[in-house]
């Protein structure tokens, strides 16, 4: 497989620019059930103590909580959909990022800032201060300019790695649902 250069992606920054800032659309919705094991779902439902029902974020745990628990502020996953498709124009490639929610979206910290909420069909998600960059298993999937790209001082401002949010308001969620800054 080959992957792009660091010229390349930045060459596609202006799409990636021209995001909605509102009104975003939710791209496409990903589950991971049990490590390294993705599965792209049409519809699915966001719950305030589970998160996206079927995804083994509750049951992973996490490295930044005392206890090895879940963390609360890293319950969702948001990515923004003009970048993954920067990075891979093969769709079925997109749920290797590690995240479950693909949105046309800007997800600057201008944008949407933490504390920021959205909503997503019925439910309701908060942007949270957790930090979300790329890693070596990102670099494996995508190659190492594509982390050089979303680690960048621009990539960092714009959240091209994505962004974490929590569930404040249970609700079921499809793909092609508008999120709206509320």
């Amino acid at each position: 497989m080959s992957h792009l250069t660091i010229t390349e992606f930045e060459a596609g920054l202006p799409i990636i620019r021209q995001s909605p800032q509102n009104n975003g659309r939710l791209e496409m919705l990903v589950i991971r059930p049990t490590e390294d094991k993705r599965e792209s779902i049409r519809s699915g439902t966001l719950d305030v103590q589970h998160g996206l029902v079927g995804d083994n974020w509750l049951a992973r745990g996490s490295k930044y909580t005392e206890t090895g628990a879940a963390h609360p502020d890293m319950q969702i996953t948001l990515m923004n959909a003009r970048t993954i498709r920067l990075l891979s124009s093969d769709e079925t490639r997109w749920p290797l990022a590690g995240d479950q929610l693909f949105v046309d979206m800007d997800l600057s910290s201008e944008n949407l800032p933490v504390g920021q909420q959205l909503q997503v069909g019925t439910a309701v998600l908060e942007i949270t201060p957790m930090p979300h960059n790329g890693c070596k298993k990102f670099a494996a999937r995508f190659g190492v300019d594509a982390v050089k790209f979303v680690n960048s001082p621009e990539g960092k401002r714009l959240h091209l790695r994505g962004i974490y949010a929590k569930v404040i308001q249970s609700g079921d969620i499809q793909v092609g649902d508008q999120l709206v800054k509320i």
